[in-house]
């Protein structure tokens, strides 16, 4: 990819990379999602947890562009310079893997959008919505291959667009308010007598982390941005306004339908919510709102695939293959493995009980451990008093938030359960043949130290895992 002038981006351009990032297929299925887990208390506790989890998380990011602009490739460069070249590659690796089953996730949730109008496409896991989605990835492939700086103007555009269905359907909602409906919604209706409130709380967790997938999408561009600063108030600004629009879309909708309501909703319920309240014309006005917006957040997370790999490769940490770009500029080699990938995971929702619920927690999952490493990298700076010299004010504060940081990605693994921790195991472990592919490329010692511990508890996990797949305890 060329640094030239022409490809430097602008605020606008990455705050855009960050809404358009995040704002994607999670938002549309968010009312049945918590519909099925909580109520509006459960659901404001459940966001209040998850916006200040993530708002930390937002300000470590920020932190660290600003106090090491140097590290510009991506957020395994925080993972590499905090633990070491295989946390580096690790990281690396399974950012790229969540970006690609993010992507699986859209084309499912697209195609069971269209499944309501045209059955033959079902839930998003038929041959045919296979095929579609399948002859759709490539175009996109082609289409990026022609150049990042291309694909980036068009996401900015598709960014705008999409919010126009969101802030109507929360209009909509908002002026067919019934406070007696909300209120008798309040602590999950007939849920309540089947879970407390933490455990409800708990069964959100994985969602809220997918929605907010992509708050560094700044970051990953970091090294395109025409001023270093305008990193940190991109992250800040969209993290910020994809919250406002997050929390609005869970709530409203107890304030028209009651929870068992909204629970047997097909998705995207925000489609089938909409058209309770107005009629026909609301689930369609939705659905196309939906697939602008997914088709955007697509191109923005391919983006960010190809990215991931290609500057990993830069740095050394992915084989040297990956670096290489085509007259456009473009990273091929990246492209074409992610595509490939994607490809497959693609085909294998033909085997899932619910391919999109699958893939949302899967990615969530994954994503984790980057996030988790980022927001020990942050604490560990602000520990070492690295960069701070004379500013024990700002040091203190930084500590803080990323102490915060940290503790919440630890409780989202947590929170996340056993199942996906090992699922996602099964994906970690495989790619340290990479890994190795790396060190032989540059004549190093595969694993160091501590670093055999992170192997086999990967190894661990992924044998586990695939035994509890076997054996039906693992149920994908």
């Amino acid at each position: 990819m060329a640094s030239q002038t022409s490809q430097k981006l602008s605020l606008a351009a990455l705050t855009a990379m960050v809404v358009g990032s995040m704002i994607g297929a999670g938002i549309f299925s968010l009312p049945r999602t918590f519909g099925n887990a909580t109520g509006p208390v459960g659901a404001i506790i459940a966001w209040c947890i998850a916006g200040t989890g993530m708002y930390t998380l937002a300000r470590v990011f920020q932190a660290l562009a600003e106090r090491k602009p140097e590290l510009d490739a991506g957020i395994f460069t925080y993972a590499k310079a905090g633990f070491g070249d295989y946390a580096g590659f690790l990281s690396a690796f399974g950012y790229w893997l969540v970006a690609c089953i993010a992507d699986v996730s859209y084309w499912v949730l697209i195609k069971s959008t269209l499944g309501a109008f045209f059955p033959v496409f079902g839930n998003g896991d038929t041959v045919p919505a296979v095929v579609v989605s399948s002859i759709a990835l490539w175009l996109f492939h082609f289409t990026i291959l022609r150049g990042i700086k291309e694909a980036a103007v068009i996401n900015t555009v598709v960014t705008v667009a999409k919010v126009i269905p969101i802030l109507t359907f929360i209009f909509i909602l908002a002026g067919t308010f019934k406070a007696n409906i909300f209120v008798g919604n309040l602590w999950g209706g007939e849920l309540a007598s089947r879970s407390g409130l933490f455990e409800q709380i708990r069964a959100t967790m994985l969602v809220t982390i997918f929605v907010f997938i992509g708050i560094e999408g700044a970051s990953v561009y970091s090294r395109y941005a025409k001023e270093r600063s305008d990193v940190g108030r991109a992250t800040i600004v969209g993290f910020v306004a994809v919250l406002f629009l997050l929390v609005l879309v869970t709530l409203l909708p107890y304030a028209v339908l009651t929870q068992a309501e909204i629970a047997g909703m097909r998705q995207p319920s925000m489609a089938s919510i909409l058209e309770a309240v107005v009629g026909t014309w609301g689930a369609v006005f939705v659905s196309v709102g939906l697939i602008v917006s997914v088709l955007g957040a697509y191109l923005a997370w391919s983006l960010i695939c190809v990215e991931v790999l290609f500057a990993a490769a830069k740095c050394g940490d992915m084989p040297r293959i990956f670096a290489r770009e085509n007259g456009n500029k473009v990273p091929a080699a990246a492209l074409w493995l992610t595509n490939i990938v994607i490809q497959a995971f693609v085909i294998s929702t033909l085997f899932s009980q619910d391919a999109f619920a699958l893939m949302v927690k899967l990615s969530s999952a994954m994503v984790l451990i980057p996030y988790l490493l980022v927001a020990g990298y942050g604490f560990l700076l602000a520990l070492r008093r690295e960069t701070y010299g004379t500013q024990p004010a700002q040091r203190s504060r930084d500590l803080i938030v990323a102490g915060i940081a940290t503790l919440y990605v630890a409780f989202m693994i947590y929170a996340g359960g056993l199942k996906f921790l090992l699922l996602s195991s099964i994906l970690y472990a495989p790619g340290t043949l990479l890994y190795v592919q790396v060190r032989r490329e540059q004549n190093k010692q595969v694993l160091v130290g501590a670093e055999w511990i992170a192997l086999a508890a990967a190894a661990i996990g992924c044998l586990v895992g695939i035994y509890g797949i076997a054996g039906g305890d693992i149920v994908i």
